[in-house]
């Protein structure tokens, strides 16, 4: 999958070319065989990335005469100046963020005592001015030579990797090999990315856990990108080449603010918002009546954010559910959907922890949050129990009541059980909540239901007669009882709408919300199932 459209993507290759023609050295680069190397048609150089990440021209480097302190253990009075990565600051879209990309031209970019100070240098600045971090991973790890001193950076980096968590965004791009100690910095980060072939990301390497183990493995089955996109759950996009990595990255910070006290960048909107068009009226035949027949609530995201517009994030993991970043009138929303084409929408112990996770995210730096409901509940079954859904499926749960942004719900078609609950309810702290006429909100399905209240009417029947009545009792406990109405009646719904007026609908509601302001009760910090 490539995010970047074709003519951005024309313009990155004409000016990944003209770095290349020019032929430059910089000071603190490897040596010119090392630099050869890494320039393959698959692999770009840590400047390379830098330029083609941040806007033509606006990078201001930091450090670039660093060097080691180490003179012992065969390093000797190789000092390159830059000791093995590039970090300072540039623009994106014209918005300020600090950046390190390790170079593995010098030591392999591995991580010594001048090399982790740099990093921290630019964390330490970008926390005190507000801007996000992005730090480009290509490393061997550890430097053996320098010891503990090596071993001290990966925690000094970690560290402020907390204490920017929530203050401003992170982003973290695997490039190359991120291993041991070195992997827990991305995993802290708000998101990730990979580049599918290329790039490798595991706590211990092949050869340790065949010595330990006696397992047989490599490192694409170990730590590559598919592993971790789809498998482990610690990627949020799984880059085609390094350009469409960097790609991917730009398109995201569009949405993101600098900071968590400014505001999501905005941008123009359609001229008038509130009309029905063609397009809405495609959704009042998109979705079946038939609760177990599947459709891509995908296409019902698109056609609610602004211009089809809608960046998935984690696609490959836990696809039951849906997480992304689209626009409603310009403004940038969170998207939390169930997805029926996988697994029914089910919520599993997975799609939990990546729901949960995207919610805080977005709750961190002021994004509305705009979810869209067909759940059938929480899966069920023994394996589901052993894994702990109890403690890990509450997440999600806690992560909705812990939000204070503003919060809009649209029940797509069915919310029964904990999943009802779970998804963005009045109850967990929604501000407007939205059914269609054909949504059902209960404690389970009708089918469930009728064989549980008319078990002793339906014993009695057999055959055509038997399945009459279940028909009959099923119809009437949809009218009754899993209607929206019912709960609308209860203002647990604020409104009933055609899906035609969703888009409408959930404008109107933004609207309403932009000025919402609400803090949780005083405390330190809660405590979040972990």
């Amino acid at each position: 999958m490539t995010i970047a459209d074709s003519a951005g993507r024309t313009t990155a290759v004409a000016r990944l070319a003209e770095l290349r023609q020019r032929g430059e050295q910089p000071l603190s680069a490897g040596p010119r065989d090392a630099v050869d190397r890494q320039q393959t048609p698959d692999r770009l150089t840590a400047r390379e990335r830098i330029d083609l990440l941040l806007d033509p021209g606006t990078f201001s480097e930091f450090d670039a005469l660093a060097r080691h302190q180490c003179h012992e253990f065969g390093l000797g009075d190789r000092r390159p100046a830059g000791d093995g990565v590039v970090t300072g600051f540039g623009t994106v879209h014209g918005r300020q963020v600090g950046v390190f990309a390790q170079d593995r031209t010098v030591f392999g970019g591995s991580l010594g005592e001048a090399h982790g100070r740099k990093i921290c240098k630019m964390m330490d600045l970008a926390i005190r001015t507000g801007c996000p971090i992005i730090g480009i991973n290509d490393s061997g790890g550890a430097r053996i030579q320098e010891g503990v001193a090596s071993l001290a950076y990966y925690a000094e980096i970690g560290r402020r990797n907390v204490l920017a968590s929530g203050r401003v965004p992170q982003i973290s791009l695997i490039m190359g090999t991120c291993a041991g100690g070195a992997a827990y910095s991305p995993a802290v980060t708000d998101f990730t990315v990979m580049v599918d072939g290329t790039s490798h990301m595991f706590v211990t390497g092949p050869d340790v856990v065949f010595a330990v183990t006696g397992e047989k493995t490599t490192l694409d089955e170990l730590g590559g990108g598919g592993i971790n996109a789809a498998v482990a759950g610690n990627v949020h996009y799984l880059a085609t080449d390094e350009l469409d990595a960097l790609d991917w990255v730009r398109v995201l910070l569009g949405f993101l603010p600098d900071n968590c006290e400014d505001p999501p960048p905005s941008y123009a909107a359609s001229p008038d918002p509130l009309t029905v068009t063609d397009r809405d009226r495609e959704l009042d035949t998109m979705v079946p009546d038939a609760q177990h027949q599947s459709y891509d609530m995908a296409e019902v995201i698109r056609r609610v954010v602004d211009e089809a517009d809608f960046l998935e994030v984690s696609a490959e993991f836990a696809p039951n559910i849906i997480c992304g970043f689209g626009r409603v009138e310009g403004s940038s929303v969170g998207v939390v959907a169930n997805q029926p084409r996988a697994l029914g929408g089910v919520i599993d112990i997975d799609a939990s922890e990546k729901a949960a996770r995207f919610v805080r995210v977005c709750d961190a730096f002021n994004i509305p949050l705009l979810t869209f409901t067909d759940v059938p509940g929480y899966m069920p079954g023994r394996q589901q129990e052993e894994l702990g859904i109890i403690r890990r499926g509450a997440k999600l749960f806690y992560a909705y009541a812990e939000a204070t942004v503003p919060l809009v719900t649209v029940v797509v078609r069915k919310a029964y059980g904990g999943g009802y609950a779970v998804m963005g309810s009045k109850h967990l702290g929604a501000d407007v909540n939205l059914a269609w006429p054909t949504a059902e909100i209960a404690v389970m399905g009708a089918t469930g239901a009728v064989s549980i209240l008319h078990r002793r009417q339906l014993a009695a029947l057999s055959g055509a007669e038997r399945d009459q009545a279940a028909a009959t009792f099923a119809a009437e406990y949809r009218s009754r009882i899993a209607s929206p109405y019912p709960a609308a009646d209860r203002g647990y719904i604020d409104a009933v709408i055609a899906p035609s007026e969703t888009r409408v609908e959930v404008t109107r509601a933004l609207r309403a919300l932009r000025s919402k302001r609400e803090s949780m009760p005083p405390k330190k910090h809660g405590n979040i199932p972990l």
